[in-house]
């Protein structure tokens, strides 16, 4: 388990409680007790962050905070597992992925991901549930708390869901207005989980897709646009860059391909603000994507 420490801020933006709620709790409840720096700064831990969002889940589902601080750490669980099983409310679900992957549960997160799945369907999963896990999975990123194992095994599992739902698709045959897209990553990008769902929606409208992946050079990037001549082309940012170094990249892309069209997104996008080339347009979420798709029709 990483080591990482939290800001009251950061746990702000991972469980959706209000900072000065959670002072009140904390003086009021006990709930949990923040340590402190040799400067007197509050941080808080692991731990602290897995209770308060099985906390987070149950006050949702309209359980009082000073019930709820009265619960020994083995009925917090028992009530958590209850309401995963019966509930499709989906912060309480995006709390219990991040819970499972947290804590390396397989078998809790794939209980709770073919839940979804089954009840709304892969597409509505994805956009409803998994998508705003993604962007909470970036801020742990960002802060440094998702250590390697924690990251290949929450890409593993979703990345299965994704390439069995990939290869599901019925792809219409004679396609008018069929696009060819070319998906990449970054020469310096890991985070390919959004990329993937994109190259889901793009192939389920009936384009072609030509996938790169992860850790793509500028220059290999050109050189497949040259064979294959792409129609779009599609990136993510979601680790931690230099600014300077994004905007950049961005100012590169759209002078090599200044005939096509780019589409960007990810969590840098929401971080920063950047200088768009006219060719390039920004992804700010699935509706968007699916947006820009009908307009290629």
């Amino acid at each position: 388990m990483a080591s990482t420490t939290y800001s009251i801020k950061d746990l702000e933006q991972l469980t959706g409680i209000k900072a000065h709620t959670l002072r009140i709790w904390e003086k009021r409840y006990n709930i949990v007790e923040p340590r402190r720096t040799l400067t007197n700064i509050r941080y808080y831990t692991n731990d602290d962050l897995r209770k308060l969002l099985n906390i987070s889940i149950l006050n949702r589902q309209g359980y009082k905070i000073s019930n709820i601080a009265n619960l020994e750490n083995k009925e917090l669980n028992d009530k958590i597992i209850s309401i995963s099983n019966k509930s499709l409310e989906t912060e309480s679900q995006i709390e219990g992925l991040m819970i499972a992957m947290l804590e390396l549960d397989e078998q809790k997160f794939e209980k709770i991901l073919n839940t979804l799945i089954l009840n709304l369907g892969f597409e509505d999963t994805m956009t409803k549930v998994l998508s705003p896990f993604f962007e909470k999975i970036g801020i742990l990123w960002q802060i440094g708390t998702i250590n390697p194992a924690q990251e290949h095994f929450i890409t593993n599992l979703i990345r299965q869901k994704m390439i069995v739902a990939i290869d599901g698709l019925i792809r219409p045959s004679n396609m008018p207005n069929q696009r060819t897209f070319i998906l990449y990553l970054h020469e310096t990008e890991l985070h390919e989980l959004t990329l993937l769902f994109y190259s889901y929606l793009i192939q389920r409208k009936g384009h072609k897709v030509i996938y790169l992946g992860q850790m793509v050079p500028i220059d290999d990037l050109s050189l497949i646009a040259e064979i294959q001549h792409p129609d779009v082309i599609v990136s993510v940012f979601t680790s931690t860059y230099k600014i300077k170094d994004v905007q950049d990249h961005l100012d590169k892309l759209a002078a090599l391909f200044t005939s096509k069209k780019i589409f960007v997104g990810g969590l840098q996008f929401k971080l920063h603000n950047y200088i768009l080339p006219s060719n390039i347009i920004l992804i700010e979420s699935i509706d968007s994507l699916k947006y820009q798709l009908e307009l290629l029709n």
